[in-house]
């Protein structure tokens, strides 16, 4: 077995023995490496937390044979060190951490669950850093009204059209809609799992999955042989939610999963938006309620997505050949860009100062903008690369 061979195994064991999200697995692998972290797993070489965390699974090896399966589907495992990893998404569970930002009230799980996972389990042929580089999340009630399926096709429809990848958690409603209205406007779409990818759930979509992984992916941190359970599918939305640039909530209950991905979009760092329904509807209750609270922020239609998620986006319009390069810019993007001096650099705090913009959203905001070609970056701080 080659060494890349043996990284990629010992991947896949700590993905079975620790199910889901574990910081503290993840810090270990971080200080001693993927293959030192899987001997101590094996040999219960732990400090307690760990023991605690991996004594029900960690004599369950059986990564040679869940990395064969997937392969034979057409899946492969996709870990933080390979160049399909989607990096800089993952740095939002990181980076909220250290800015302190616990949200709670609204469904989001308990801390113990707010890490990146370990690895992911994809099926299908596509790039998934490629397939997340402008992706929106479109999540909502399992029994939608026909309004509610209608909004969510319209709105998927004029965002995968304009190249946006669509996120949604596979699920009965709202999230079939979602995937079937990107497949059908010939996009992209990525769904979810709160189980491995060799099981169809719902069984319902079991064609719907198989579409989706010859157009876009089927992604999940759980392993092969993983069975649906409630506390997955909430752990689940926090993937749908980083993987997005926003998460969009077309209907939802007073309670529901959709306002759980909400909630995970805020921690993350990611606008939460929500389609307004009748006030009559029950579907349409918790949309209202998070439009109310200040939770999300009310959406009718793809433009106004867009304006929300994708500051950085090009409109496809023939002004675009007299535009300035800076026209493209929105809300934050444009606040902190307009904060950076003419000559020289400033660093984030001096940015939130000048511009107004909360200072985890600065340092949200300026990677994009590094990313676009607007701003650099040197030993002082960020400075432009364009002029107005």
């Amino acid at each position: 077995m080659s060494m890349l061979e043996r990284r990629r195994t010992a991947w896949a064991y700590l993905s079975r023995v620790a199910e889901g999200p574990c910081a503290p697995l993840l810090q270990l692998i971080e200080s001693v490496g993927v293959l030192e972290a899987a001997r101590a797993v094996r040999g219960w070489d732990l400090p307690e937390v760990l023991r605690r965390r991996t004594a029900a699974r960690r004599h369950l090896d059986t990564a040679e044979r869940d990395l064969e399966l997937v392969g034979r589907m057409g899946g492969r495992l996709v870990t933080p060190e390979d160049n399909d990893w989607p990096a800089w998404r993952m740095l939002a569970f990181g980076r909220a951490r250290a800015e302190g930002r616990p949200e709670r009230g609204d469904g989001s799980p308990r801390d113990r669950e707010f890490a990146a996972p370990l690895a992911l389990w994809t099926l299908g042929s596509a790039p998934l850093s490629e397939l997340t580089e402008r992706a929106v999340a479109v999540v909502g009630t399992r029994a939608p009204s026909p309004y509610g399926e209608h909004a969510a096709g319209e709105i998927v429809g004029g965002l995968a059209g304009r190249g946006w990848t669509i996120v949604s958690g596979a699920a009965l409603g709202v999230d079939g809609a979602a995937h079937r209205a990107a497949l059908a406007s010939g996009g992209r779409t990525i769904a979810v799992l709160a189980c491995g990818i060799d099981q169809a759930y719902p069984a319902q979509h079991a064609r719907l999955l198989s579409d989706i992984a010859r157009e876009g992916l089927v992604v999940s941190e759980y392993p092969p042989g993983v069975t649906p359970a409630r506390h997955r599918f909430l752990t689940r939305n926090r993937l749908v939610a980083a993987l997005s640039d926003a998460v969009v909530v077309v209907e939802a209950g007073r309670r529901s999963g959709a306002r759980n991905t909400a909630g995970w979009a805020r921690r993350l760092s990611r606008p939460s938006l929500a389609v307004p329904g009748s006030i009559a509807s029950v579907t349409s209750v918790g949309c209202h309620r998070m439009i109310r609270d200040g939770e999300a922020r009310l959406v009718t239609s793809a433009d106004d997505v867009i304006a929300e998620a994708g500051p950085l986006t090009l409109p496809v319009t023939a002004e675009l050949a007299i535009a300035r390069p800076t026209d493209e810019l929105r809300g934050d993007s444009l606040a902190v860009y307009d904060a950076l001096p003419a000559v020289g650099s400033r660093g984030p705090r001096e940015l939130s100062e000048a511009s107004g913009v909360a200072l985890v959203d600065v340092r949200s905001v300026l990677p994009q903008l590094e990313t676009a070609g607007f701003v650099g970056r040197d030993e002082v701080g960020w400075f432009r690369m364009l002029s107005h």
